[in-house]
């Protein structure tokens, strides 16, 4: 081949290197770094090395011009994935194969040149983001008909707590709302946040998650909570709260709503209120004639 031709085919193939998108499996905490060293085909011994190794081979890509996206690589499930696959996990190509199959499945994030400072907290709120909706279609998915109607409880639910975020919407009225759906479940706690403005209700996907989340505190029938903050130009922020009960959402007291958000969570120390903040009751809601029918467990 002569030299032109080599050139051309050079050209050829980096034009054609920019169509194929890459996925990079990242070992974001310290804990999983530590589990993957037990292979003896991983060659990182420091997590700092291994951080600033994946930043450059990042940028390295990108500056190649092709899609880059990047996902949590988390070793306890990679070695489940390898025993069900019959893969060795000491391998490179397990790895790289356990990658692709995350890129199909998992939650991911694009590189778009953002340093790994901006890019850890956004994946692991990804994946957060992720196993909650998982766990909340599945609520939904494998709750079964109603045994006394029949009706199919998750759709139902669902469909309750649609209604539910629009009547809530409406009624918190104009101004940017930023509401937290809390559902205790599987000895944890599902957690759903939502950002909008105005009454309308959104139909985008984070307000799709939202909604499942509240929807699998109904189906589950569990004692989940919803707090609504409200900003509007010129005046303080307004913080509302209500406690999901059969099926509907029960207004907090001032007191209950100051108690919430002024109790630390995890010690139960009083906290101190937040400067501009004004705690009031929750609201009532209008009334849904679709509502007045009890959810079956």
């Amino acid at each position: 081949m002569t030299r032109t031709g080599t050139t051309t085919s050079a050209h050829l193939r980096r034009a054609l290197r920019r169509e194929v998108p890459t996925t990079v499996g990242l070992l974001a905490d310290e804990h999983d770094f530590t589990a993957m060293r037990r292979y003896r085909t991983f060659v990182f011994d420091d997590h700092t090395v291994y951080l600033q190794q994946v930043e450059a081979l990042l940028k390295t890509l990108a500056g190649q011009g092709g899609h880059t996206t990047v996902t949590l690589f988390d070793p306890e499930e990679y070695a489940a994935w390898c025993t069900e696959t019959d893969l060795d996990p000491d391998h490179p190509t397990s790895r790289g194969r356990f990658t692709a199959h995350l890129a199909a499945t998992g939650a991911r994030v694009t590189y778009t040149g953002q340093p790994l400072t901006a890019l850890l907290p956004e994946l692991v709120d990804t994946a957060v983001r992720h196993a909650t909706w998982e766990f909340a279609t599945t609520v939904l998915a494998t709750s079964g008909p109603c045994a006394t109607c029949g009706e199919d409880i998750g759709h139902a639910a669902f469909e309750r707590a649609r209604r539910l975020l629009a009547r809530l919407l409406e009624a918190a009225g104009p101004g940017t709302h930023h509401l937290v759906c809390s559902v205790p479940a599987a000895g944890d706690q599902l957690l759903a946040v939502l950002h909008t403005h105005g009454t309308t209700h959104p139909e985008d996907t984070a307000a799709t998650e939202f909604t499942a989340v509240l929807a699998a505190g109904i189906a589950l029938a569990a004692p989940a909570g919803l707090v609504l903050r409200t900003t509007t130009p010129g005046s303080r922020d307004r913080l509302h709260g209500w406690r999901l009960t059969d099926g509907t959402l029960t207004p907090l007291t001032e007191a209950e709503v100051f108690a919430a958000y002024c109790t630390d969570a995890r010690t139960g120390e009083p906290l101190s209120p937040e400067p501009g903040v004004d705690h009031r009751a929750g609201f009532p809601l209008t009334p849904d004639p679709d509502d007045d029918h009890p959810l079956h467990h």
